[in-house]
Protein backbone atom coordinates (compact mmCIF):
# COMPACT_ATOMS: atom_id res chain seq x y z
CA UNK A 1 0.00 0.00 0.00
CA UNK A 2 1.40 3.43 -0.92
CA UNK A 3 1.50 6.45 1.32
CA UNK A 4 -0.75 9.33 0.26
CA UNK A 5 0.26 12.89 1.17
CA UNK A 6 -2.21 15.77 0.80
CA UNK A 7 -1.21 19.38 1.36
CA UNK A 8 -3.65 20.96 3.81
CA UNK A 9 -2.01 24.37 4.28
CA UNK A 10 0.67 25.88 2.04
CA UNK A 11 3.24 28.28 3.43
CA UNK A 12 1.09 31.26 2.44
CA UNK A 13 -2.09 29.69 3.83
CA UNK A 14 -0.28 28.96 7.11
CA UNK A 15 0.84 32.60 7.33
CA UNK A 16 -2.73 33.83 6.74
CA UNK A 17 -4.10 31.35 9.27
CA UNK A 18 -1.71 32.59 11.97
CA UNK A 19 -2.65 36.19 11.19
CA UNK A 20 -6.35 35.32 11.61
CA UNK A 21 -5.67 33.47 14.87
CA UNK A 22 -3.67 36.44 16.21
CA UNK A 23 -6.60 38.74 15.38
CA UNK A 24 -8.99 36.42 17.21
CA UNK A 25 -6.74 36.35 20.28
CA UNK A 26 -6.64 40.16 20.25
CA UNK A 27 -10.44 40.37 20.00
CA UNK A 28 -10.96 38.01 22.96
CA UNK A 29 -8.35 39.62 25.24
CA UNK A 30 -9.51 42.62 27.26
CA UNK A 31 -6.04 43.79 28.28
CA UNK A 32 -3.19 42.79 25.98
CA UNK A 33 -0.65 43.81 28.64
CA UNK A 34 -1.88 40.82 30.67
CA UNK A 35 -1.59 38.35 27.77
CA UNK A 36 0.98 35.55 27.91
CA UNK A 37 1.49 32.87 25.26
CA UNK A 38 2.77 29.45 26.32
CA UNK A 39 3.93 27.19 23.51
CA UNK A 40 3.78 23.46 24.17
CA UNK A 41 6.95 21.67 23.03
CA UNK A 42 7.75 20.97 20.29
CA UNK A 43 5.96 22.87 17.52
CA UNK A 44 3.73 24.90 19.82
CA UNK A 45 6.75 26.98 20.85
CA UNK A 46 7.58 28.46 17.41
CA UNK A 47 3.85 28.88 16.76
CA UNK A 48 3.53 30.90 19.99
CA UNK A 49 6.41 33.14 18.89
CA UNK A 50 4.80 33.60 15.46
CA UNK A 51 1.49 34.58 17.07
CA UNK A 52 3.27 37.01 19.41
CA UNK A 53 5.05 38.67 16.45
CA UNK A 54 1.77 38.98 14.59
CA UNK A 55 0.00 40.49 17.62
CA UNK A 56 2.83 42.99 17.93
CA UNK A 57 2.49 43.91 14.24
CA UNK A 58 -1.28 44.32 14.53
CA UNK A 59 -1.43 46.13 17.89
CA UNK A 60 2.08 47.47 18.54
CA UNK A 61 2.09 45.63 21.89
CA UNK A 62 4.79 43.19 22.96
CA UNK A 63 3.53 39.83 24.19
CA UNK A 64 5.53 37.59 26.52
CA UNK A 65 6.12 34.05 25.31
CA UNK A 66 7.15 31.00 27.31
CA UNK A 67 7.58 27.32 26.58
CA UNK A 68 6.06 24.38 28.38
CA UNK A 69 7.23 20.77 28.44
CA UNK A 70 4.47 18.42 29.57
CA UNK A 71 6.37 15.12 29.48
CA UNK A 72 6.15 14.43 33.21
CA UNK A 73 2.46 15.37 33.36
CA UNK A 74 1.30 12.89 30.72
CA UNK A 75 -0.86 9.92 31.67
CA UNK A 76 -0.08 7.98 28.49
CA UNK A 77 3.72 7.64 28.40
CA UNK A 78 3.29 3.87 28.31
CA UNK A 79 1.42 4.23 25.00
CA UNK A 80 3.46 6.97 23.31
CA UNK A 81 6.89 5.80 24.44
CA UNK A 82 9.75 7.51 26.23
CA UNK A 83 10.59 11.08 25.35
CA UNK A 84 13.49 13.33 26.12
CA UNK A 85 12.05 16.24 28.09
CA UNK A 86 12.58 19.75 26.78
CA UNK A 87 13.21 22.79 28.96
CA UNK A 88 10.18 24.59 30.34
CA UNK A 89 10.83 28.32 30.21
CA UNK A 90 8.25 30.46 31.98
CA UNK A 91 10.14 33.56 33.14
CA UNK A 92 7.03 35.28 34.48
CA UNK A 93 4.32 34.73 37.08
CA UNK A 94 1.08 33.46 35.54
CA UNK A 95 -1.11 34.61 38.42
CA UNK A 96 -3.93 36.84 37.28
CA UNK A 97 -2.85 36.74 33.62
CA UNK A 98 -4.60 35.67 30.43
CA UNK A 99 -2.65 32.61 29.33
CA UNK A 100 -3.05 31.18 25.85
CA UNK A 101 -1.67 27.66 25.47
CA UNK A 102 -0.44 27.14 21.90
CA UNK A 103 0.03 23.81 20.14
CA UNK A 104 0.15 22.56 16.57
CA UNK A 105 -2.40 19.72 16.51
CA UNK A 106 -5.11 18.60 18.90
CA UNK A 107 -6.22 14.99 18.68
CA UNK A 108 -7.31 13.12 21.79
CA UNK A 109 -6.80 16.04 24.20
CA UNK A 110 -4.28 14.35 26.49
CA UNK A 111 -1.45 16.79 25.71
CA UNK A 112 -3.67 19.72 26.69
CA UNK A 113 -4.81 17.99 29.90
CA UNK A 114 -1.15 17.53 30.82
CA UNK A 115 -0.42 21.18 29.94
CA UNK A 116 -3.23 22.38 32.20
CA UNK A 117 -1.75 20.36 35.07
CA UNK A 118 1.72 21.77 34.39
CA UNK A 119 0.47 25.38 34.28
CA UNK A 120 -0.81 25.05 37.86
CA UNK A 121 2.79 24.85 39.07
CA UNK A 122 3.56 28.34 37.72
CA UNK A 123 0.72 30.35 39.20
CA UNK A 124 -3.03 30.75 38.91
CA UNK A 125 -3.99 32.53 35.69
CA UNK A 126 -7.21 34.52 35.53
CA UNK A 127 -8.12 32.62 32.39
CA UNK A 128 -6.51 29.91 30.25
CA UNK A 129 -7.39 29.69 26.58
CA UNK A 130 -6.24 27.28 23.91
CA UNK A 131 -4.94 28.10 20.42
CA UNK A 132 -4.50 25.15 18.06
CA UNK A 133 -3.30 25.25 14.47
CA UNK A 134 -5.11 22.04 13.41
CA UNK A 135 -8.05 20.38 15.17
CA UNK A 136 -8.40 16.86 13.83
CA UNK A 137 -11.17 15.66 16.17
CA UNK A 138 -11.33 12.30 17.98
CA UNK A 139 -11.24 13.81 21.48
CA UNK A 140 -11.12 11.45 24.46
CA UNK A 141 -11.35 14.29 26.97
CA UNK A 142 -13.80 17.23 27.13
CA UNK A 143 -11.30 19.78 25.85
CA UNK A 144 -12.20 22.30 23.16
CA UNK A 145 -9.85 24.92 21.66
CA UNK A 146 -10.81 28.60 21.77
CA UNK A 147 -8.84 29.49 18.63
CA UNK A 148 -8.52 27.04 15.74
CA UNK A 149 -6.56 27.61 12.56
CA UNK A 150 -8.05 24.69 10.61
CA UNK A 151 -10.63 22.04 11.48
CA UNK A 152 -9.63 18.88 9.68
CA UNK A 153 -11.77 15.76 10.10
CA UNK A 154 -9.44 12.77 9.90
CA UNK A 155 -9.48 9.02 10.27
CA UNK A 156 -7.78 7.89 13.48
CA UNK A 157 -4.96 6.18 11.58
CA UNK A 158 -4.13 9.25 9.49
CA UNK A 159 -1.29 11.58 10.51
CA UNK A 160 -1.30 15.36 10.48
CA UNK A 161 2.22 16.71 10.01
CA UNK A 162 3.01 20.37 10.67
CA UNK A 163 6.19 21.79 9.15
CA UNK A 164 7.66 25.03 10.46
CA UNK A 165 10.52 27.00 8.96
CA UNK A 166 12.49 27.15 12.23
CA UNK A 167 12.60 23.40 12.77
CA UNK A 168 11.83 21.85 9.37
CA UNK A 169 13.12 24.36 6.83
CA UNK A 170 9.65 25.00 5.40
CA UNK A 171 6.12 25.94 6.44
CA UNK A 172 3.04 23.84 5.72
CA UNK A 173 0.62 21.21 6.93
CA UNK A 174 0.10 17.79 5.37
CA UNK A 175 -2.31 14.91 5.89
CA UNK A 176 -0.59 11.54 5.52
CA UNK A 177 -2.48 8.28 5.05
CA UNK A 178 -1.53 4.74 4.09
Amino acid sequence: MSTKVVEILSSEELRRTLTRMASQIIERTRDLSQLLLLGIHTRGVPLAYSLARQIEILEDVGVSVGSLDITFYRDDLDKIGLRTPEKTDIPFDLTGKTVVLVDDVIFKGRTIRAALNAVNEYGRPEVIRLAILVDRGHRELPIHPDFVGKKLPTAKEEIVKVYLQDSDGRDGVELISN
